[in-house]
Formats: C-alpha cells, structure tokens, sequence
C-alpha cells in the first residue's frame, strides 16, 4: 500500500512568494511558565499588543490573556499541571508559529538580545527573508519577511 501522492495534477501548489500570508482559522494558546514575563517579552520583543487586562486566577497564575499579534491574535495562560497543561520541556518544541515581520533581521536581533535563541539564522527562501528561534517560554518562532527591507545586523543592505 502507498502513500498518497504529493503531485497530483490539478492540486495547486503553494505560492509563499505572493503578497500576503492566511489568515488563520485557529488561534493559538501558548502554555508558559511565567505568563507576566512573557507577555512582556512578546509586547517588547515582537510589538505584541495586549488586548485586554489578563485573567488573574484566585492562586495568583494567569490564567488567559490575549495578545494582538501582526494580523493574528495569540493567547496564553500559566501552566496548570492539575489540567494537563504544561508548557514545553528545552529541545521538545511540538509546534511552530509563523510570524510575519516587516524586517526578519531586526527582529531576529531584538529576540536575540531579549534570550531567545536562534535555531536558524536569516536565510532567504520561498520569495521571504527567514529566520527561526526559540522564545525564552520554549516555543518554536518562524519569523517570515519581504526580502526588499532586508538588512544585515548592522543595517546595511545584504551582500553589501
């Protein structure tokens, strides 16, 4: 028995070099350690705005917030291990979140300096300029941007 065939005749393919990004159907919910920390490093690091005051359960966790993120939304909350939710162990990453960005460098530099660490350097591929990294929280960031603003660290124009 095979499997199914990636390259079937008439199934369009992917075209990552148009103007926009989906928008998602699904919003994420991020488990964290430190949910007030994070929140900080997602409104400092990626300009994540939060929607409304956090839920602050009568333990002290957080137990939901909401952060406007790009075109997306993205909400949070404390581990609760008593529910089953933890937030991931260092190296077990489960899931990637693509983030578009206006520059993938300066961002990539902000979280850099801010603890996250790179997993992936800025590469250019699929008409984007790409990098990945590892929020301090341990989640997995696919940061994705145009590659006409592109710049180096410094902030000259690549290959410059």
């Amino acid at each position: 028995m095979s499997g199914p065939s990636f390259d079937q005749p008439g199934v369009p393919r992917y075209d990552l070099s148009g103007p926009g990004f989906p928008q998602p159907g699904a919003v994420p919910y991020l488990t964290v350690r430190a949910a007030r920390e994070a929140i900080d490093w997602y409104t400092q690091t990626f300009d994540a705005e939060l929607r409304a005051e956090p839920i602050v359960m009568p333990d002290g966790r957080i137990g939901h917030a909401e952060l406007s993120l790009g075109s997306g939304v993205v909400y949070l909350a404390e581990e609760f291990p008593e529910m089953g939710l933890l937030a991931p162990q260092p190296g077990a990453t489960s899931v990637s979140l693509m983030l578009p960005v206006a520059d993938t460098d300066v961002v990539l530099t902000r979280a850099r300096l801010a603890g996250g660490r790179v997993e992936r350097w800025t590469y250019e591929g699929h008409g984007r300029r790409n990098a990945t990294l590892i929020d301090p929280f341990g989640h997995r960031w696919m940061l994705a941007g145009p590659l006409a603003q592109a710049t180096t660290v410094d902030g000259s124009a690549p290959g410059v």
